[in-house]
């Protein structure tokens, strides 16, 4: 079997209309066009996307927003179609260290107590929950886990970027990908 191949770039204005058919297809239409739109003009977010040279389409999507020295991710979905085979690892790398190039000193995010996927995930990244909102989601009334990763500028964090680089590139080449990075 062939590989495909992905490439993690940030992504245009001219994305709008993906953007807003992939949030629709993984979050149910948490943003809006609008929203991507003043989102990708901020100076203060920002986006990571994943292309697909197959389908010649975004297969996922990261955002985070830069606060004082904290990136507070915000979005980081892959289509349903292609999760469970390393691309949200590829993705969130792709934050980080855009963080760690931005001198940025921790990570924060919020995430449904039942999305164990993600969970799983983001402690895989060295996530930790610190602390816990209640009724955060208002369609469902469910609780978020609010989720800190610290020493985004330490030596031993740019060691496990590289570490977490090669074990993502051995999951993709498994899953049959081949990845690029623009924008580095």
């Amino acid at each position: 079997m062939s590989s495909s191949f992905v490439t993690l770039h940030t992504p245009q204005l001219t994305h709008l209309d993906e953007l807003v058919a992939l949030d629709q297809c993984c979050l149910g239409g948490l943003w809006t066009k609008d929203g991507y739109g003043r989102e990708l003009q901020s100076p203060n977010s920002h986006f990571w996307v994943l292309s697909s040279h197959f389908t010649q389409t975004l297969i996922g999507c990261g955002c985070f927003w830069e606060i004082l020295e904290e990136a507070h991710i915000t979005l980081l979905m892959i289509d349903p179609q292609y999760q469970g085979q390393g691309l949200g690892q590829l993705l969130l790398y792709g934050l980080l260290r855009d963080a760690v190039n931005r001198k940025l000193e921790r990570a924060t995010l919020e995430v449904r107590v039942s999305n164990q996927p993600a969970l799983s995930l983001y402690r895989k990244f060295g996530f930790q929950v610190a602390g816990q909102r209640k009724g955060y989601y208002k369609q469902t009334g469910e609780d978020a886990l609010v989720l800190w990763r610290s020493s985004l500028h330490s030596p031993q964090f740019q060691q496990e970027l590289s570490t977490w680089k090669q074990h993502i590139n051995e999951r993709l080449a498994n899953n049959h990908w081949q990845f690029s990075i623009l924008n580095q």
